[in-house]
C-alpha cells in the first residue's frame, strides 16, 4: 500500500562492471602480460619467416595466425579476469571436465603430427593440444578440494585432489609428455605446501618423483635420449640444442641485429620452444632479461596480493597457477640455455600455439580474476583479532 501512495523505494544501483575491474585489477600484471604479448609478435616475426616458406605460406602466415590466437587470448583473459572466484570455479569445473575427457580420448582419435608423442587433436584448420587447457581447470579444482578439507566435518579433499592428479600424471606419461606431467605435479605440491603439508611428506613425495623419473628413463628410449643428450659435456652442433647454444653465444649483450639472425633457419622449433634463442640472438641478453623481469614482476606481484587473501581457496588457486605460469617459463628458458633437458614446452604468451596462448589466456585470466582488491582488510588484521578474542 506505501508503495502505491508514495511510489516503489528505488533499489540502489551498484558500481559498473568495467569500472569496478579496472578499480581492482593489478595494474602493473596486466601491463607486463600485454607486453609478453607484443614481444611474442615481435620474435614471430622474425622466427616463422622461415618455417612459412619451407611449408608454402606467406612469409607472415604465422604471425598472423599468433596475432587472431593471441587476441582471442587476450579477449578470454579479460572476460575471465572480470568474473567472481565463485564463477571462476564453476567454469573451471566444466573445463577441466571437458578437457580430462579430450585427454583420455588421445590415445584413439589423437595425432603426434610425426612427432613420436600423440598430443593433439587435428581439427583440419588448426590443432588442439587437451593438456593445455587442463592445467587450468586443474589447478582450481584441486584448490577447491584442498580448501573444502580444511572446513569442519569437509571431506578428504586432499586425498581426491591427489587422486585426480595422479590420474592425470598417468595420462600425460603414457602420451609420453613427461614436461606437463612434472608441471602438474608440481602445482599440485605447491598448493598442498601453501595449504600446510609437512615436510616430511613433501620430501617424501620428491623421492617418490625421483624414481619415477628412474623408472622412465630405464623404460622410455624417448625419455633416456634427451637425458643422455643433456648430460653429455659434447653438443652436437647439428642439433637443435647446438643450434640453439651457438645462436645465444653469437647475440652477446646486444644482439646481432634485427632480422640478422640465422637459427631460425636451422631450428624447426625456432616460433615455439626455442623462441629465446632466437631473441637473444637478434636482440641480445638485453632483451631476454626483460622478458624474465616481465615473467617474475607477474609472479611476485601476484604472490605478494594472495598472501593478504584471506579465503583459502583463492589463495590456493591463485598460487597454483601463478606458480605453474612462472616455471613453464623457466623450464622454456632453461632448455634454451642447457641447464635443463630438452623439453617441448611453449614460452607463455611469447611462443607460437594457438593452445598454449588461449588456455594461457584463461589462465591468467583466473589469476587476475583472483588477485584484484577486494575490500576484506589484511589478513594480519584478521589474525591478530582473533588472536584478542
Amino acid at each position: 500500500m506505501t508503495e502505491m501512495v508514495y511510489g516503489a523505494v528505488p533499489v540502489p544501483t551498484g558500481e559498473p562492471i568495467l569500472p569496478k575491474w579496472w578499480r581492482t585489477l593489478d595494474k602493473w600484471s596486466m601491463s607486463c602480460i600485454l607486453a609478453l604479448f607484443v614481444l611474442g609478435l615481435l620474435l614471430g616475426l622474425a622466427a616463422s619467416v622461415p618455417l612459412a616458406e619451407r611449408n608454402g605460406f606467406d612469409n607472415f602466415h604465422y604471425v598472423q595466425r599468433q596475432a587472431i590466437f593471441g587476441t582471442t587470448a587476450l579477449i578470454a583473459m579479460i572476460l575471465t579476469s572480470m568474473m567472481s572466484p565463485q564463477l571462476v570455479r564453476r567454469l573451471a569445473v566444466i573445463g577441466f571436465i571437458c578437457a580430462f575427457v579430450a585427454l583420455a580420448f588421445l590415445p584413439v582419435l589423437g595425432t603426434d603430427f610425426g612427432k613420436g608423442a600423440v598430443r593433439w587433436y587435428s581439427l583440419g584448420f588448426a590443432s588442439l593440444q587437451p593438456s593445455e587447457f587442463l592445467k587450468p581447470g586443474f589447478v582450481v579444482v584441486a584448490a577447491w578440494m584442498i580448501a573444502s578439507s580444511q572446513q569442519i566435518n569437509g571431506p578428504p579433499g586432499t586425498l581426491i585432489s591427489f587422486g585426480i592428479c595422479m590420474a592425470v600424471v598417468m595420462m600425460l606419461v603414457l602420451q609420453p609428455d613427461f614436461g606437463q606431467a612434472c608441471l602438474i605435479l608440481f602445482g599440485w605440491g605447491v598448493m598442498y605446501f601453501v595449504a600446510g603439508a609437512p615436510m616430511v611428506l613433501l620430501v617424501g613425495m620428491a623421492a617418490v618423483v625421483v624414481m619415477g623419473g628412474v623408472f622412465a628413463y630405464s623404460s622410455s628410449e624417448h625419455f633416456a635420449r634427451r637425458i643422455d643428450g643433456f648430460l653429455n659435456p659434447e653438443i652436437d652442433p647439428t642439433t637443435q640444442m647446438g643450434y640453439a647454444t651457438n645462436a645465444i653465444r653469437e647475440g652477446g649483450l646486444f644482439g646481432v641485429g634485427v632480422g640478422e639472425g640465422q637459427v631460425k633457419w636451422s631450428l624447426p622449433d625456432a616460433h615455439t620452444d626455442f623462441i629465446v634463442a632466437v631473441a637473444a640472438e637478434e636482440y641480445g641478453l638485453i632483451l631476454v632479461l626483460v622478458l624474465i623481469g616481465l615473467y617474475a614482476l607477474v609472479v611476485v606481484r601476484s604472490l605478494f596480493r594472495l598472501m593478504r587473501e584471506r579465503d583459502i581457496f583463492i589463495r590456493l588457486a591463485g598460487t597454483g597457477l601463478v606458480c605453474m605460469f612462472g616455471v613453464q617459463a623457466m623450464i622454456n628458458m632453461g632448455v634454451a640455455v642447457r641447464l635443463l633437458p630438452a623439453k617441448g614446452m611453449t614460452l607463455p604468451f611469447v611462443s607460437y600455439g594457438g593452445s598454449s596462448l588461449i588456455a594461457g589466456g584463461i589462465a591468467l585470466g583466473m589469476l587476475l580474476s583472483f588477485t584484484r582488491a577486494r575490500p576484506q582488510g589484511e589478513i594480519a588484521d584478521f589474525l591478530r583479532g582473533r588472536g584478542r578474542g
